[in-house]
């Protein structure tokens, strides 16, 4: 299953830009698919003589990318780019050409991380938090309402509360406090996700194929990723997780489908881990340089097929491989 990478998105997008810098490094084939850059490109997707076929006209020659050996996207639908072409016919163009990548990625013989329908369990929290317990994980006590007197019984059981989004769109995870009583009424109309407060310690967990690069998070912010709105800090560094836990992230990652995954781990002061979520598409590049350069090599070796003759890749100290 050996040949290029295909790299498809916002080349300028740091996970990407990482991939294309790791690929270089390591001396792997790969060709780019900027979605920024699609005028004067074309695109061929369908089936000939029963198999798909799939060509990509780059505005300079044809590239045949059923000959990729994997392919990486992280490709947005194209009313939600910054800076769409102001012409309708530019507009029409670059989400046409994104819907026919994106279809056939979904049925292409090669691994692709990930496709649109491995990820969609992420579009509902309460659906994956199911999933996520089948792989052998604890999940935090949750609840999912309209009713503000549901919320105010479920804050007097747990004590410590935070709410977050119920679907796959971002949201700043919040501690829910006494202060905004007044503003419980706001969930009659959108239903909202709220958890039983975890104490403990952080961990984004990424998981490439059955590689798992682990990075502790130590933090006192709610939500790590937006500790400067608290006035707090995220330290970051590349931590191990013990072997039975890595295999069983591996397991999750590909009962999901994901041949890429982000997934976020508590260890509580008792020992055992939580697990809030998976990430279908996670921004590695965010975490600890080394651990982001140990996913991004691991992405693109995984994705060609295996290492490339001459490779000067080192694993990274703390990478597992579970057995």
């Amino acid at each position: 299953m050996k040949g290029p990478v295909l790299i498809c998105g916002v080349a300028s997008e740091s996970p990407l830009a990482m991939a294309i810098e790791a690929a270089e490094r390591l001396g792997v084939a790969f060709h780019v698919i900027d979605q920024r850059r699609l005028a004067g490109q074309d695109i061929e997707v369908g089936v000939k003589g029963g198999k798909l076929i799939a060509r990509w006209w780059n505005g300079t020659q044809a590239v045949d990318l059923t000959r990729c050996g994997g392919a990486y996207t992280r490709a947005v639908p194209a009313g939600l780019l910054r800076d769409p072409p102001t012409d309708p016919r530019g507009l029409l163009h670059r989400h046409y050409f994104v819907d026919a990548l994106n279809a056939w990625l979904e049925a292409a013989p090669l691994r692709v991380a990930n496709r649109i329908a491995a990820g969609i369990s992420n579009a509902s929290k309460p659906w994956q938090a199911q999933l996520i317990r089948r792989a052998g994980f604890a999940t935090p006590e949750s609840l999912l309402t309209n009713d503000p007197e549901a919320v105010r019984a479920f804050r007097k059981k747990h004590g410590r509360v935070i709410f977050k989004s119920a679907s796959g769109v971002r949201s700043i995870v919040t501690r829910l406090a006494g202060t905004q009583d007044a503003q419980l009424e706001r969930v009659r109309a959108l239903p909202t996700l709220f958890q039983a407060f975890v104490p403990g310690v952080n961990y984004r967990v990424h998981v490439v194929g059955e590689r798992v690069v682990c990075t502790r998070v130590d933090s006192d912010a709610t939500d790590y990723r937006y500790a400067g709105r608290e006035g707090m800090a995220a330290r970051m560094q590349p931590d191990r997780l013990p072997p039975e836990l890595a295999r069983r992230c591996v397991g999750l990652a590909a009962g999901m489908g994901l041949e890429l995954a982000g997934i976020d781990l508590k260890r509580r002061p008792d020992g055992e881990y939580v697990c809030f979520e998976v990430n279908p598409s996670p921004a590695y590049s965010c975490f600890d340089r080394e651990s982001a350069e140990a996913v991004a090599e691991a992405l693109v070796i995984h994705l060609s097929g295996g290492a490339r003759r001459g490779s000067h890749r080192k694993r990274h100290p703390l990478e597992s491989v579970p057995a």
